[in-house]
């Protein structure tokens, strides 16, 4: 089960989490392939911890670790919808805050 912002729950869904991986990855050089191998790494990291709940902010953050290492642009495009950024300052943050990683 997935804990929504909201307080409501639903069940991990698979094609939902394949779809928004889509489309962050439109256009880039991200294949099917990759998108299937990260969504199976978050279902596997989902079962290991045992937990029949994962809050959709945790599950959130594992999308965007991953990404981040694949493909910056994918990054951000997932990040402004996760995060909810509402202006181009917070793009602009996030941007530096990568930048002065490193990455």
């Amino acid at each position: 089960m997935v804990l929504k912002r909201d307080g409501t729950r639903e069940p991990f869904d698979r094609e939902k989490l394949c779809a928004g991986l889509t489309k962050a990855c439109a256009k880039r050089p991200v294949s099917e392939e990759q998108i299937e191998v990260m969504v199976d790494e978050i279902e596997a990291e989902l079962r290991e911890r045992r937990r029949h709940e994962a809050t959709s902010r945790r599950l959130g953050d594992m999308v965007l670790v991953r990404l981040r290492k694949l493909d910056m642009v994918a990054y951000l495009r997932f990040a402004s919808v996760y995060r909810q950024y509402t202006d181009v300052d917070q793009f602009r943050s996030e941007l530096v805050r990568l930048a002065g990683s490193g990455r």
